[in-house]
């Protein structure tokens, strides 16, 4: 009852809908279905296998317009700001997988991304007009209150299911941000997208879209809550799934992880002077393989039962074994003669019920095993990850409310990263950071994270905001720190356990964990902007200053280098040092010079021999002869040589 009279136009489309479900598209009649269904006049435009919605066009022109915004650091908000690998970035993760483009380009082994499942509560950033200017929409996202915090009610709107528009916004919102996340990742890179029922369906044709069919791995199903949702309508579910892609096809077995030390124990019994290992059946146990589409693998292996030795060649006292089942159907080998003959020592003929069978011996030293698609492990339910979070944050109550379990994401993690970096831009709780740093302590990797948070408010009413945490990303930073004070209080410990016992061994041990994080904030470029095709006569000066003068009055010199370190093509973590009245990046590859331009200085510059040097065109202010001599000089020593 919402105190309206009956509309008259909207109970109709509902009996429509009711009798005919085919014709209708996010709750409208599409037109052309309704032709189809009603008339002769059967015509679809552009008739092809494709995914489309409404806005489609508008996400793809989203992508593709540049950004100027930067990352501003936050060495105060940091750990170890100067030495760590990891990252924090703060802000709305379009405008951030854009400026990442240039210096991470093919450099991600691993997406890992937790996105709005579109439950029809979500907010999420979406236009909500379809007809809205670019100038509007930026103009509304960019609302913040007094302290500088976006505004919920400015940046979000609510994609409740009774929109039109219900699964176009989600698709509009995922898209930009997976086609430049492909960009990101490296040729053997791979993506793991959480998502639920809502969704599934459209994100697997968006990703085909994106990535191509052909490179499409899994599609995991998690059982995330064994006792179901009570509240559903019809069915408890009690499960999510993961999608699973990679950006090239990728060789067989390439997301095997390596078997622990109880399966070892429980499978691996007999053991050899080359360690323990297993007998598993050469014979293919698939009975739609066999002699008659695999020819080349029926041959005969012999025996000898003097000598014990496995051959195939045919010795005088040698028995033929092939690889025939108890019904005589001609199955096959899984090895081909040249494997078998390579790998003879690996073979053991074995007597079962008055036949003999062959063997291969398989070692445990290096097994490894494939993930099912279905699992259903205790630790990678959502109740352990709000219990994971919880205990970090010493809290009965919810901070956040249903976190991954960073057990279930460490398992993701093994089956495709060690040294590698981990991107997640929809960071949330910052449950990936604590899986990247976790496994490593465990492992003795070297992943590296980039998580990327929107400072989103907490509601004033929830128990984070209670707590003091005032945006999402608050949260997430938190959380990192406290996992990196576990972490150390635990080596901590361990190393106090060493000192209490004789040292046996002198071997190297497992290398540090990166116990830091580097956190900046997406910002305003630090330099004005000059666009040449915008001069009017009311802001001819205005663009005049921009191009005399780039710098703006309130830029620090650590934030301009930041700026000019990804526009140039180099990451947020590489080597910076600090030189007189200069910059090395990367070990002298990059020099970047921001204070002073003098000919020592330029001398000192040169002997560096770096690949590029980037400085500001003010430095030459009043002194062109220096400037032209620089340029000169850094052509004829083969630098690279911009001024801004």
């Amino acid at each position: 009852m919402n105190g309206e009279s009956l509309n008259v136009t909207q109970d109709n489309l509902d009996k429509l809908q009711t009798i005919f479900p085919d014709i209708f598209s996010e709750g409208k009649i599409d037109m052309e279905k309704f032709k189809a269904t009603f008339s002769d006049d059967i015509n679809f435009a552009n008739e092809r296998y494709v995914l489309n919605w409404a806005g489609k066009a508008d996400a793809f022109k989203v992508l593709q317009i540049p950004t100027t915004a930067t990352l501003k650091p936050q060495p105060d908000q940091s750990i170890n700001f100067d030495t760590t690998q990891n990252v924090f970035i703060e802000g709305e993760n379009l405008e951030v997988l854009k400026v990442l483009q240039k210096s991470y380009y093919g450099k991600i082994k691993v997406i890992e991304i937790d996105p709005p499942y579109n439950t029809g509560s979500d907010s999420f950033i979406y236009p909500d007009s379809f007809k809205e200017s670019k100038t509007d929409y930026e103009k509304r996202i960019g609302d913040k209150d007094e302290e500088g915090y976006l505004m919920k009610e400015g940046l979000f709107r609510k994609n409740s299911k009774d929109s039109g528009h219900y699964h176009s916004n989600w698709l509009s919102m995922m898209y930009p941000r997976l086609f430049l996340a492909k960009n990101l990742l490296r040729e053997d890179g791979v993506i793991f997208i959480h998502i639920d029922d809502n969704e599934v369906h459209n994100l697997r044709l968006l990703m085909n879209e994106i990535f191509g069919e052909e490179n499409f791995i899994a599609q995991l199903v998690i059982q995330s809550n064994p006792k179901g949702r009570v509240l559903d309508k019809y069915f408890a579910t009690s499960h999510e799934y993961v999608i699973v892609y990679s950006r090239n096809q990728l060789a067989k077995g390439s997301f095997s992880i390596e078997k622990d030390e109880d399966e070892i124990e429980e499978n691996y019994s007999l053991e050899d002077s080359n360690g323990k290992y297993r007998e598993l059946e050469l014979r293919n146990t698939h009975r739609e393989f066999g002699k008659h589409n695999r020819a080349n693998l029926f041959y005969p292996i012999y025996f000898s039962k003097t000598s014990g030795k496995i051959s195939l060649e045919k010795k005088n006292d040698s028995i033929q074994i092939l690889p025939i089942w108890e019904d005589g159907f001609e199955g096959c080998w899984t090895w081909g003669k040249g494997k078998a003959s390579n790998e003879i020592d690996l073979l053991v003929a074995k007597e079962v019920k008055g036949n003999y069978k062959i063997y291969r011996k398989g070692y445990a030293n290096g097994a490894t095993r494939k993930l099912k698609t279905f699992l259903n492990d205790k630790s990678f339910q959502t109740e352990k990850g709000q219990l994971a979070f919880n205990q970090l944050f010493g809290s009965k109550e919810k901070l956040f409310q249903s976190p991954k379990s960073p057990f279930f994401l460490q398992e993701l993690l093994r089956t495709s990263s060690y040294d590698d970096i981990v991107l997640d831009f929809f960071g949330g709780s910052g449950t990936t950071a604590q899986a990247v740093l976790e496994i490593n302590k465990e492992d003795g990797g070297s992943r590296k994270f980039i998580l990327v948070q929107l400072p989103e408010l907490c509601d004033e009413a929830s128990e984070a905001f209670k707590a003091g945490y005032k945006t999402i990303a608050d949260i997430s930073k938190e959380r990192i720190r406290r996992v990196i004070k576990k972490i150390e209080n635990e080596n901590d410990l361990e190393q106090k356990k060493k000192e209490g016992e004789l040292q046996l061994s002198t071997g190297i041990g497992k290398p540090e964990t990166d116990l830091g994080f580097k956190v900046f904030k997406l910002s305003p470029s630090n330099f004005k902007i000059w666009r040449g095709s915008e001069i009017t006569e009311e802001n001819l000066v205005q663009q005049l200053d921009a191009f005399t003068n780039p710098v703006r009055e309130e830029s620090k010199n650590e934030n301009m280098l930041f700026e000019l370190i990804l526009k140039a093509g180099y990451l947020l973590t590489d080597k910076i040092e600090v030189k007189e009245k200069f910059y090395s990046i990367n070990e002298g590859e990059l020099i970047i010079a921001l204070e002073e331009m003098n000919e020592k200085i330029i001398s000192n510059i040169i002997s560096a021999q770096p690949k590029k040097v980037i400085t500001l065109d003010n430095l030459f202010t009043g002194n062109d002869q220096l400037k032209t001599n620089t340029v000169l000089q850094m052509k004829d020593a083969g630098i690279d040589f911009k001024t801004i």
